[in-house]
């Protein structure tokens, strides 16, 4: 994530995505078995995610004392209320960024007009704040999904910051004629689930991919010390990094980030403050 306390820093943040797609609906591990009815192969690798990969997730980070931002679809408290108990548990104290209502048949309502993005965005804040007890100020869009119209429709709302930005380096600002946005940098490559199911990358090769992304932009740090602090926020998906082998590859990235002066992991809450932004 992003570290404004000390320019020649890296700043690194994790978040994960805690959604809910509906039966029949979401990710493919299989793509030649969607044709079945039921698909219970390609459901089962979803269900997995829900019921075992976020909890994993959430349990690695506790243990290795590092902070944890969660991506929240405001459909997933209510259909699954003993999973998210179980979760926010182990982190109580992890920001909640909203995600829409889910992943699949109630995204964003793009071309619909900004009337209608206020209020989706509107009613996903509510429901959050009725399940989980927090009303967030920070926006992703179900799958990245956005257009013209979603950034205004989020500061008219109260969002404060967001992270579709997929193309910086750096924390920037944007204005809007309802009030200001900051972005963090979310970039495509960073994201386990476009690794893992478009490209067929293994957790051992994302491990890798991570590595070599963060550590590099920490030597291009340490060469320029008086340049602006770079951000990354890192997407994990519970089906990707929640497995064994997935979570074996994200300790080991955890363990080397920490070792290295350069990288500050951090999540959304702290980094805006440090930014003097929150």
């Amino acid at each position: 994530m992003l570290s404004l306390v000390q320019v020649q820093q890296l700043i690194d943040k994790c978040s994960v995505e805690v959604e809910v797609f509906g039966f029949g609906q979401g990710p493919v591990l299989r793509p030649d078995l969607v044709s079945r009815n039921p698909d219970l192969v390609n459901e089962a690798f979803r269900q997995y995610a829900v019921t075992w990969g976020n909890l994993r997730v959430g349990r690695l980070f506790r243990e290795l004392d590092v902070p944890l931002s969660v991506v929240l679809n405001a459909a997933f408290p209510p259909a699954y209320p003993s999973v998210w108990k179980e979760f926010r548990a182990v982190q109580p104290k992890a920001p909640i960024i909203a995600h829409g209502m889910n992943n699949s048949n109630d995204i964003l309502p793009l071309g619909r007009g900004l009337a209608e993005q206020k209020d989706y965005i509107h009613r996903t804040l509510e429901l959050i704040a009725s399940t989980t007890g927090v009303r967030p100020t920070g926006w992703s869009s179900p799958s990245v999904y956005s257009n013209g119209d979603t950034m205004q429709a989020m500061a008219a709302a109260g969002i404060t910051y967001n992270i579709d930005q997929m193309d910086s380096d750096t924390i920037s600002r944007l204005k809007t004629p309802d009030g200001a946005l900051v972005l963090l940098p979310y970039p495509t490559v960073t994201v386990d689930m476009g690794q893992f199911l478009a490209r067929m990358k293994s957790a051992n090769e994302i491990e890798a991919l991570w590595l070599d992304y963060v550590l590099e932009l920490a030597s291009e740090a340490r060469a320029d010390p008086a340049r602006e602090a770079t951000t990354v926020v890192i997407g994990l998906h519970p089906f990707v990094v929640g497995t064994p082998d997935g979570a074996a590859a994200m300790r080991r990235v955890l363990v080397r980030f920490k070792k290295d002066d350069a990288v500050w992991l951090a999540d959304t809450e702290t980094i805006l403050k440090a930014a003097g932004v929150n």
